[in-house]
């Protein structure tokens, strides 16, 4: 365990000097509340009062996505620039390496939701959750990070560059986009139904609306865990693949 709990703190010492990028995650996601509720929120009909109200989980969704994404960048980084090498001379397991970018990611979104929340209140929005509505939301929110950060690390070892690995960014980006994030979805064309009621984050966003809503959350809880429990079913395993066929 001392070397997933070394590896741990050197990715988040790591991010914590690329100041570049730890204000980028920041300040992102707190222009986007900002260009959605005062550009857009006049436009938009949510059916749930405020625009802010209705847009604020999916927000956070995004901030978390595009955080989680940044661990395909740094992945790569290690991959490519020889510092595996040294660790596996020193006997260190390559799940710690990754699991250690996978908790600086937790960090990172750590941060950005609090940003996101703290603007969020700012411009209006107003939850009615409860102390275990909140946790449970909470937990939810993090569990999608964990599942995203391991499949960032996934797109981080299949590519060979940190600049082909940034294009998981924008496909994590572009996720919430075509889910309830930021309208209703019986709003878009019928044809985006199937696609935008069944993909992984419009459960995780229905589910942490309905939590700090305090509304009806229905199966949205327990679709988004099975979603969560998918990814990571499915990410950890080809990570632990993938590092022991870049590191032979």
């Amino acid at each position: 365990m001392s070397d997933y709990a070394v590896l741990a703190a050197r990715s988040i010492r790591l991010s914590r000097r690329n100041l570049d990028a730890v204000i980028v995650s920041l300040a992102l996601p707190v222009l986007l509340m900002l260009v959605f509720v005062y550009f857009f929120g006049g436009a938009i009909e949510s059916g749930t009062g405020t625009y802010v109200t209705y847009v604020a989980p999916g927000v956070l969704i995004l901030c978390a996505g595009y955080g989680a994404s940044m661990t395909a960048t740094t992945v790569t980084g290690d991959m490519t620039t020889g510092i595996v090498d040294r660790f596996r001379s020193m006997d260190t397991k390559g799940t710690a390496l990754l699991a250690g970018h996978v908790a600086a990611s937790t960090v990172r979104n750590a941060a950005a939701t609090a940003a996101v929340l703290a603007v969020a209140f700012a411009v209006g929005f107003r939850p009615r959750a409860d102390v275990p509505q909140w946790l449970a939301a909470i937990g939810i929110l993090l569990l999608y990070v964990v599942a995203l950060s391991w499949l960032s690390a996934v797109a981080g070892l299949l590519a060979t560059s940190p600049e082909a690995a940034g294009g998981f960014t924008f496909f994590v980006l572009f996720l919430p986009y075509p889910s309830s994030a930021f309208v209703p979805i019986d709003t878009m064309p019928g044809w985006l139904h199937g696609f935008a009621e069944h993909q992984p984050v419009t459960p995780v966003i229905e589910s942490m609306r309905a939590l700090l809503l305090d509304q009806p959350a229905g199966s949205a809880p327990w679709r988004a865990l099975a979603w969560c429990a998918g990814l990571l079913a499915l990410a950890v395993p080809a990570c632990a693949l993938l590092f022991r066929r870049r590191t032979r």
